[in-house]
């Protein structure tokens, strides 16, 4: 069997956080929107789901067109089954994550990022499945005193710490 290796480039639009994990049941794309609903009623979003067996269609559900539609523009890309894809406005992934982890068919996130994101995919001849991903860029050093009391200040500006 001969396996190749691709990357993945995700686009999602400037101000979204995207989260991209594996799943294994058709209402995922559903509970993923009520999780989301339910926790944070003021968040833009959308989610698709792609199925594995059956007609293999790309689920979607979401308030938000635009981003539903980047969630199904990824999961193209992407090209492989029981995958999903959740597309943030006006939330972070810390808003919402522990709640997907815990839906009863979410079996693994690969990734919640607002950085530039690459899915790195494995093709054999049965399809394509995701074997990790790229977030961001590598690290440049280790945080100064001063970088430290930036992260704290950020922190507190954007109300995740007193």
């Amino acid at each position: 069997m001969q396996l190749e290796i691709h990357a993945v480039p995700i686009e999602f639009p400037e101000g979204c956080n995207i989260i991209i994990g594996q799943t294994h049941f058709i209402k995922t794309a559903e509970d993923l929107y009520e999780i989301i609903a339910g926790t944070v009623p003021g968040a833009r979003f959308g989610v698709a789901f792609t199925e594995a067996s059956g007609p293999c269609l790309i689920r979607t559900e979401g308030n938000d067109q635009e981003l539903v539609q980047v969630g199904v523009t990824a999961l193209q890309a992407i090209g492989a089954g029981h995958v999903f894809c959740v597309v943030l406005r006006d939330a972070y992934p810390i808003n919402v994550l522990n709640q997907i982890k815990n839906c009863p068919e979410v079996c693994r996130i690969y990734c919640a990022t607002a950085n530039p994101l690459q899915v790195v995919v494995g093709s054999t001849t049965q399809g394509w499945g995701i074997l990790g991903v790229i977030d961001g860029f590598p690290p440049k050093g280790v945080e100064s005193d001063e970088d430290r009391q930036a992260r704290r200040s950020l922190l507190r500006k954007i109300g995740y710490k007193l």
